[in-house]
């Protein structure tokens, strides 16, 4: 069942889904209502489960579960992964691949492959206080705190 991002407690289970390019605001709208019908119907077991979701930056697709309700289980993982895929082929974007970095380029989000990424920090491209966004975090907690870091502070650090 869906309810207001704000209101899940910052134990939440959450995932980070990054799109390769910027959605614009009409596909943001329809994404915005395909997650809503989503997540009034994602279950576990036969029970309905507390999640809700935001969109940042027109980029990334966050989704959130209230594991202290009911957790997500294996099929409810595989069907939130479906419906991603199913966003992924509707939209033409790519969602799913970790192989790539998403940072700020002053107020510019950008978004590379892993290797590139690498490249420009060899080339001085990006440093160390280069603010990137820490895909990896599990809780709502982790969402707020350190999901945009410097690199530095992030496991993008082992490429300084």
């Amino acid at each position: 069942m869906y309810i207001p991002f704000e209101n899940l407690p910052e134990e939440s289970r959450i995932w980070i889904y990054q799109s390769n390019r910027k959605f614009s605001d009409a596909e943001i709208s329809e994404i915005a209502n395909d997650l809503e019908l989503f997540l009034n119907g994602w279950a576990a077991h036969g029970t309905s489960l507390e999640a809700s979701y935001q969109i940042k930056y027109n980029r990334f697709i966050i989704i959130a579960v209230n594991q202290e309700i009911q957790a997500a289980t294996g099929c409810s993982i595989d069907a939130s992964v479906a419906f991603i895929q199913k966003l992924e082929q509707k939209y033409d974007v790519d969602l799913l691949d970790k192989m790539n970095v998403t940072f700020k380029l002053g107020e510019y989000i950008a978004h590379k492959p892993l290797l590139d990424f690498k490249k420009m920090v060899k080339d001085k491209a990006v440093t160390q206080n280069t603010v990137v966004f820490n895909n990896l975090i599990n809780t709502i907690q982790e969402f707020n705190e350190v999901w945009e870091v410097p690199a530095i502070d992030s496991w993008h650090s082992r490429f300084f």
